[in-house]
């Protein structure tokens, strides 16, 4: 039985569905039914559902908001984590804490491995710093999984947004001097579930990892990919002009490069994530699919 927090989430929803489609049984809760930043509602959870795994696919992602909000980032990306941990080595559970390549600050030339000096931007990055360091201080089986740029059918994300933009717009002006490897959260919900056993069945193989899709690109090159795959299903074809940061200046500074070295994950557990192109164009079908069957405009 593993026991997700964040069912509501991006991934979390993706997860539900993954799961569901391998038959793995699942107790899936959203913040409303427990929020992993109480202890009492934490231990409840446990208590009640006995899991042999616990993953942890919430947490606060609003970059630009967590500067006005340090202390709600902090609640959900340390806090709740830190309770989360602290829970499962009580109950001798494996936990999977999901982080991110804002941990980093983009200035080294290569992808980053995951023995690379931390060092965020912002305040979401350092909260999710803080929560990493809380899972390690207070749980020694756990695995941490940094990915970047997530992406799917449920929830807000770039994606989704390019989607609705292209819908209005003839021109789409997007950040080009920011690269990074584009991941679905169904890719991600997929990758977990797969080494879900051997986390389990506590196979020797706790630490941090990188896991993303497959493929590098820059914010501008996925938004072409994104109005590619869109114009044959809406017949919208807006040009997507390349603009540098300076000239989209945001609350949160991002880091220049988050491409994340994942050869440790393969290593380890025999497969790597799914080349972001297939599934930029997949789940591109999909949202439209999904928006033109309920007779909506491309995104809601």
């Amino acid at each position: 039985m593993i026991l997700l927090f964040g069912a509501n989430g991006q991934l979390g929803r993706d997860f539900v569905r993954a799961a569901k489609a391998r038959n793995v049984p699942l107790a899936a809760l959203a913040r409303a039914e427990a929020d992993m930043s109480s202890e009492g509602a934490v231990r409840d959870a446990m208590a009640r559902h006995r899991p042999n795994l616990v993953v942890n696919a919430g947490a606060y992602t609003k970059v630009d908001l967590a500067e006005k909000e340090p202390e709600a980032a902090r609640l959900d990306n340390e806090t709740g984590p830190r309770i989360l941990a602290q829970a499962c080595a009580a109950a001798s559970i494996p936990l999977v804490h999901v982080s991110t390549d804002y941990v980093f600050d983009g200035t080294k030339p290569g992808a980053y491995v995951e023995t690379d000096p931390i060092a965020p931007l912002g305040v979401y990055g350092a909260t999710k710093c803080a929560g990493e360091a809380a899972v390690r201080e207070a749980l020694r089986d756990h695995l941490i999984l940094r990915t970047a740029w997530v992406y799917g059918e449920f929830g807000n994300n770039f994606l989704k947004t390019m989607l609705r933009l292209a819908a209005t717009r003839d021109e789409l002006r997007v950040v080009a001097d920011q690269r990074g490897c584009p991941t679905s959260s169904a890719d991600l919900a997929q990758a977990i579930l797969r080494i879900a056993p051997r986390l389990m069945a506590k196979d020797s193989i706790w630490g941090t990892y990188h896991y993303t899709g497959e493929g590098v690109t820059t914010w501008h090159g996925f938004a072409t990919r994104i109005v590619a795959a869109q114009a044959p299903l809406t017949g919208r074809a807006p040009r997507v002009t390349a603009i540098t940061t300076a000239d989209y200046p945001t609350p949160a500074r991002r880091p220049a490069n988050s491409e994340l070295d994942c050869s440790l994950f393969a290593r380890t557990f025999g497969f790597a994530g799914r080349p972001w192109t297939e599934e930029t164009d997949t789940i591109t079908r999909a949202v439209i699919g999904t928006e033109q069957g309920r007779g909506a405009p491309h995104v809601a």
